[in-house]
């Protein structure tokens, strides 16, 4: 989701570990991932051995799982990884630029909605240390729109109860796809920094999902800034679009747009 603080947001480790406090709705809720893109990385995979970094609780990797793939997940959270083993992922519990490999290599490396999460050079330099020459990164994130009546209600009340976020409001409601510019940006550079991979290639997929109003207000409270919210808070902002879902017949249309950075794996350091 699009509540990335400004600056250097992996620095920001309260909020990126803050998604474990409710496991099993952040699965449950968290939108997936279009066949598109899995389909795309796998035929683009030089073999089936994938790594996922930060996997929370396996949204991704089970997809992956599903297209023939072996999947190990690092993740910082002890909550989402042993949610992720339960749903029969093997995980290990490390910050990725601590973590050991143990000499084991991959044929990707992936990461869904967390490498902003990841110091970027840092990040990099792990990938690269495990993956085979020729090997694959892909990150990927998915950006969101609201209907606008929808989009509206949660800002308005996020603004009333979140009156000194570290993030712009506004972008709670959706954004286009180019938001993620900078996101992408800092990525391509702590490639760069690295060394070990090709030029980075960016490319989106477009989709679209039926969303409930249960649905949405199930999901809401597994984003960065809800959270965080206080009880009382969070009754409140779930009200107000709750409201807003039900003026629109109790259900909506959530658009998509995935957006992928990948890059390979070039023969030495």
């Amino acid at each position: 989701m699009p509540t990335i603080p400004a600056g250097e947001p992996h620095r920001h480790r309260r909020m990126a570990e803050s998604f474990g406090a409710d496991a099993a709705r952040y699965d449950r809720a968290r939108p997936r991932y279009p066949a598109e893109m899995t389909d795309r990385i796998v035929a683009e995979s030089p073999g089936p051995r994938l790594l996922d970094v930060g996997c929370g609780t396996g949204i991704a990797a089970r997809q992956f799982q599903a297209a023939g793939c072996t999947v190990l997940g690092v993740e910082p959270d002890a909550r989402m990884a042993e949610f992720a083993r339960t749903r029969g992922l093997d995980v290990e519990v490390a910050r990725f630029e601590e973590w050991d490999a143990a000499g084991r290599t991959f044929d990707t490396v992936v990461s869904g909605q967390a490498w902003h999460w990841i110091d970027p050079a840092a990040g990099a330099r792990a990938a690269a240390a495990v993956l085979r020459p020729g090997g694959r990164l892909a990150l990927f994130w998915n950006a969101f729109r609201l209907p606008a009546p929808v989009a509206e209600a949660l800002v308005t009340a996020c603004r009333e109860v979140m009156p000194d976020a570290p993030f712009d409001v506004s972008v709670l409601g959706g954004q286009p796809a180019d938001a993620y510019g900078p996101v992408l940006a800092k990525a391509s550079a702590g490639l760069a920094e690295a060394g070990g991979f090709t030029d980075p290639v960016e490319w989106t997929v477009t989709w679209s999902s039926d969303c409930s109003r249960a649905a949405y207000l199930d999901q809401l409270p597994t984003t960065g800034a809800a959270a965080r919210l206080a009880p009382d808070d969070l009754a409140f902002v779930l009200d107000r679009v709750g409201t807003a879902i039900d003026a629109l017949g109790g259900s909506f249309t959530m658009s998509y747009t995935t957006v992928v950075l990948g890059a390979r794996r070039t023969a030495g350091l």
